[in-house]
């Protein structure tokens, strides 16, 4: 491990992590986690998924207790046994997809289990206090009396952050991919916080795929691969690139654009509205192209994809299929049509997480799988285990329950459905939001080559470097309407960022 961080930090290590190992059964999680963290900095931890960075943050929660190795806590070892144990010692964790009760005012929520009460009723005056002593280190402020439904995305990350900190007293917060599911514009205040939150004499440990993100955020930083610590060192002077080669040990070559000729129309949309979003959007998809749509929270874009897959209903309008007439979407008629939707929200509608990898598969088409009207499970492992390897999934085999991967293999699995029904037209909807760079460069290398072979992309995302590495044109969605497209190679990030947001 490098000793870059030490030398260029002032002050007694807070929380020192030396060779933490813990395995599940034969699989070795974590072999050697080791980093040092001291108060009032934003150290970034990273690693692909399946590098061991859940683990050794299961660890330092109180989540698994390890196997090997020693960590100490203000210069006292620490082991907690359980998740009680971990937040009175002063560590707290926000996971990544953290849950408001929409019903509760802002208060409500950051109080939530630890409310100061009377005679078994809450002070509501103190409760008050508690919440605003919580929010005072992220140097935000927010309505105390508003309802976690009305809060923006931001304001909604922001009041479980202060949550955690109103819990106990907090030493270390664990922020667990505290934006994947915001945009760029959405993001700010957040990172803005974290850095308000650390000049208050907390260490957060940062845990993000986005590495220009954490470049922005962080001081100090480790990266872990195949279970083990690689490198730690100051932030300062480091970048993306550098991080990239890092978390997959070899560098990345830029992607060459390839001018693909382009076919017929196969998919077209004429004034397709939704009961709030869409407002009324066109285009026009051509076999073999990448289509990107661009837009922040809230524009329309979701809407848009949904309303095509008829998994919400249009109002108006009309989608054609190729040449053939419109017809009501419905999932299972855009399935007979060859068309396929990957949800951006792959945990409630994107898999069936208590079934296994096999199943959520094949389960749209079953035909290549079955035999005399029965599934054989040999042909059904077969034809999964040829996705697994394409895709590079990491989980156990075919017969794993889908809910035991990480998130970015998750989506490897969502993805592998389609190609295994052999969808003529993808509909993908924020398909890398939440996952490793590389399970990322994997998926961007399909998508061109799908293209290549013919199909056809409809690519929604809120980041556009990848929109624009990727497709061919690119439209931008703003309060329900989309642009025209243009092709990727006249834009560039600036201009799609002021469109989105004029």
């Amino acid at each position: 491990m490098s000793g870059d961080a030490e030398a260029t930090q002032v002050g007694p290590p807070l929380l020192v992590a030396r060779g933490v190992a813990k395995s599940f059964g034969a699989t070795a999680a974590l072999r050697d986690g080791t980093f040092c963290v001291r108060a009032g900095e934003v150290h970034a931890l990273m690693g692909e998924n399946g590098a061991g960075k859940s683990t050794l943050l299961g660890v330092l929660a109180g989540l698994h207790r390890a196997d090997a190795g020693v960590i100490e806590l203000e210069g006292r070892p620490f082991a907690p046994r359980s998740a009680a144990d971990a937040r009175a010692a002063g560590i707290a964790i926000v996971p990544q997809e953290p849950a408001l009760c929409d019903h509760l005012t802002v208060v409500e929520n950051i109080t939530l289990g630890v409310e100061p009460t009377r005679a078994g009723f809450v002070r509501a005056q103190e409760a008050r206090a508690v919440a605003k002593r919580a929010l005072a280190p992220l140097g935000v402020d927010v309505d105390l009396t508003r309802l976690g439904a009305a809060l923006a995305p931001a304001e909604r990350q922001v009041v479980c952050i202060a949550r955690a900190l109103a819990q106990s007293i907090v030493k270390v917060l664990i922020l667990d991919e505290p934006t994947s599911s915001l945009t760029h514009a959405e993001a700010d205040p957040v990172l803005e916080a974290v850095r308000t939150l650390a000049a208050s004499g907390v260490c957060v440990l940062y845990v993000s795929h986005t590495l220009g993100e954490v470049v922005r955020v962080a001081s100090t930083f480790t990266v872990l691969r195949n279970g083990e610590t690689v490198k730690s060192g100051s932030m300062s002077g480091v970048g993306v690139s550098e991080l990239t080669e890092l978390l997959l040990g070899h560098s990345v070559e830029a992607r060459a654009r390839a001018e693909r000729a382009l076919g017929p129309t196969v998919l077209s949309a004429k004034d397709v509205a939704g009961a709030r979003l869409p407002a009324g959007v066109s285009f026009e998809l051509s076999k073999g192209e990448i289509l990107g749509v661009f837009g922040l929270m809230g524009s329309g874009r979701t809407e848009l994809v949904r309303a095509l897959f008829g998994l919400d209903r249009a109002l108006r309008g009309e989608v054609r299929i190729g040449g053939a007439p419109p017809t009501a979407a419905t999932p299972a008629r855009r399935l007979s049509e060859r068309v396929g939707m990957l949800s951006e929200d792959r945990k409630s509608e994107g898999l069936a997480l208590a079934m296994s990898v096999a199943d959520n598969v094949t389960l749209s088409r079953l035909e290549p799988v079955s035999r005399f009207g029965f599934v054989s499970t040999a042909a059904q492992a077969a034809a999964t285990q040829r996705l697994i390897e394409q895709l590079s999934i990491r989980c156990s085999g075919p017969e794993a329950p889908a809910s035991s991967l990480s998130g970015g293999n998750q989506q490897k699995v969502a993805l592998a459905r389609l190609l295994h029904h052999d969808v003529d037209v993808l509909l993908l909807d924020e398909p890398t939001r939440g996952i490793d760079i590389g399970s990322r460069e994997l998926i961007y290398d399909l998508a061109v080559e799908l293209a290549a072979r013919g199909k056809s992309i409809l690519w929604i995302s809120s980041q556009p470097a990848e929109l624009l590495g990727v497709c061919d044109r690119v439209a931008v969605m703003r309060r329900g309407v989309l642009g025209a497209p243009r092709p990727a190679r006249e834009l560039d990030e600036r201009a799609l960022l002021a469109e989105a947001a004029s």
